[in-house]
């Protein structure tokens, strides 16, 4: 994997975690650093710049997410269309009306069975993986809906927005349950424990709040953000939160 011209140099590479080496079904035998030393399965990782793919429209995309198996890539823009992508060679493949406002969040159940999706007007929409609509709701008071997370379950799943509300949601009865009020201003993220029940929240007001969605109460707030929190996410494990913001 030299460079043009024989300068030797080797491209860069991502270092994967160690803990995942196990996983990548590599022949590590063939795969040695530039130096022929011992067997180095990263270098089987491109980082450099692989494809680059424009819609047929020139509206911002505002979220992504590859389907189910990875095959596709589905993209929502500021028009509140769907663009389907091939996930082999990027090309387009659909463009639909899916909401009547910019598209938010985009969110798949845990096994992989529906896809919710929310926009700038409160609207909250489930799909089939065949992107076929299957339920519209319509919530916090017509706010922009900036996240969607659901419970390890798929049971549950809850939503924030710009009213300064959590909102937790029956799946299969597709109502609301409970309304988390605590945060002072837009609440910009949430996202469910991966093994517990306990909601983390992170909002404008500079704050990230944890929850308990059984009884509808604040657990406990965080003060280390100066700035709008802008995402929050839990390890697989959910023994540690990261916190973002502005």
């Amino acid at each position: 994997h030299a460079l043009p011209g024989g300068s030797g140099l080797a491209y860069p590479y991502l270092q994967c975690h160690t803990n995942y080496i196990k996983w990548m079904g590599l022949p590590l035998g063939e795969v040695g650093s530039s130096r022929g030393g011992d067997p180095i399965p990263s270098t089987a990782f491109l980082t450099h710049l692989a494809h680059v793919t424009r819609a047929k429209n020139s509206s911002p995309v505002m979220c992504l997410s590859w389907t189910p198996g990875g095959r596709r890539l589905l993209t929502g823009n500021q028009e509140g269309e769907f663009t389907l992508w091939d996930g082999i060679n990027f090309s387009f493949e659909l463009i639909m009306s899916a909401h009547d406002s910019s598209f938010r969040c985009m969110a798949w159940s845990h096994n992989q069975n529906y896809l919710l999706t929310s926009d700038g007007g409160g609207n909250i929409k489930y799909w089939s993986p065949s992107i076929a609509p299957v339920q519209s709701i319509d919530s916090h008071d017509g706010q922009a809906i900036h996240a969607l997370s659901f419970s390890p379950a798929d049971t549950k799943f809850v939503s924030c927005g710009d009213d300064a509300t959590v909102r937790i949601w029956d799946w299969a009865g597709r109502r609301e349950e409970r309304v988390l009020e605590g945060h002072g201003w837009d609440v910009k993220c949430v996202q469910w424990h991966p093994r517990s029940s306990v909601i983390c929240s992170g909002s404008k007001d500079n704050l990230v709040k944890l929850w308990d969605p059984r009884q509808g109460g604040c657990l406990s707030t965080l003060y280390g953000h100066k700035n709008t929190v802008t995402k929050v996410a839990w390890n697989d494990n959910g023994n540690w939160l990261l916190t973002a913001s502005r």
